[in-house]
């Protein structure tokens, strides 16, 4: 079982559009709402290829109501804890192109008591779980000792934790060294201070996170698939994509099908390849939507023979893109 804290959890509507033009009056061509967040849509993902996952995070109110439903209709196991105010709206606009545009408010102003419940509520549910995952962005009030406590709760009931975040939260957490960090390009080069044009330059930064602790680093790099590296070896990944229509989640999905494939006992050149193919299949659906097995089954993931070090890194997502951090 995996388990999820999502702390700064949204109501993510996705409206569709042509092309979007600045200052100018749209009509929605389509639209969805999904229960987002970072950690939630791993969850959903997991649950959505038949893996046992089990979603915590906070809300009350009527979009806790409306963040239930959407979850029971998914079955996906959840628990919400009672903190009012605390589900966002984030909005996604998504052209023919599949180009993005995302607005995401900030989050409930929140205290260390309300990091403290979170926590309790992830004790509570740790027993027998493989892995505990903290994922997404902090709401105001609260700082990366959420996370520095969520590995060392998980630490000391023997259980694996991954983080996806960024900024000093992600500062913070790699100092606790966790077993696992997934952050794509742009929030590796914050996290090391540097820019990182190419692959031999993320294998690197990946390599002396690594050295300091960290058990596995596994970076989304959008069109040019993923990077996985621990103490014994590095791997990369990639998928193509010919008809991308929302990168929104896609890493959060590549996180799931990593961490199922680890969980199966997978290797990490085949936790890759599954993360990969798992990301690139949510880029095919849209809005937040996560893909199903059918959806996984028809991505074509390959492994590079040899790691392509001098490859030129871009910011461009047709593939598993940035993780739009929320």
């Amino acid at each position: 079982m995996i388990v999820t804290l999502t702390p700064n959890p949204s109501l993510d509507r996705t409206i569709a559009v042509g092309a979007l033009r600045v200052g100018e009056v749209h009509r929605a061509v389509g639209g969805r709402v999904d229960p987002g967040g970072k950690g939630v849509n791993v969850s959903r993902a997991l649950t959505a290829n038949e893996r046992e996952s089990v979603a915590i995070l906070p809300g009350a109110g009527a979009a806790a109501v409306q963040f239930g439903v959407l979850l029971d209709e998914a079955a996906v196991p959840h628990d919400i804890i009672s903190l009012a105010d605390a589900i966002r709206t984030n909005i996604t606009l998504v052209e023919d192109d599949g180009t993005t545009t995302k607005i995401n408010e900030q989050g409930r102003e929140s205290t260390a008591e309300d990091a403290a419940v979170m926590l309790d509520q992830v004790e509570a549910r740790i027993d027998g779980a493989a892995w505990v995952v903290g994922c997404g962005s902090l709401p105001p009030g609260i700082d990366g000792s959420l996370y520095v406590g969520l590995i060392e709760r998980a630490r000391r009931h023997g259980v694996r934790v991954a983080i996806d975040t960024s900024g000093e939260a992600l500062g913070d957490a790699v100092a606790c060294r966790p077993d696992l960090i997934k952050p794509n390009l742009e929030e590796l080069e914050e996290l090391v201070g540097q820019s990182l044009p190419t692959l031999g330059d993320v294998l690197e930064a990946a390599r002396r996170l690594i050295a300091g602790g960290v058990g596995a680093v596994v970076v989304s790099l959008g069109e040019h698939g993923a990077i996985g590296v621990d103490e014994h070896q590095a791997v990369h990944a990639i998928a193509t994509v010919d008809k991308p229509l929302s990168t929104v989640g896609a890493g959060d999905c590549l996180l799931a099908g990593y961490l199922a494939a680890i969980e199966a006992g997978a290797s990490l050149a085949d936790a890759v390849i599954s993360g990969v193919r798992w990301g690139a299949a949510a880029v095919c659906l849209p809005g937040s939507r996560v893909p199903g097995p059918a959806d996984v089954a028809a991505v074509n993931a390959t492994l590079s023979a040899e790691l392509p070090l001098h490859l030129q890194l871009s910011d461009n997502p047709a593939l598993v893109g940035p993780s739009h951090e929320g």
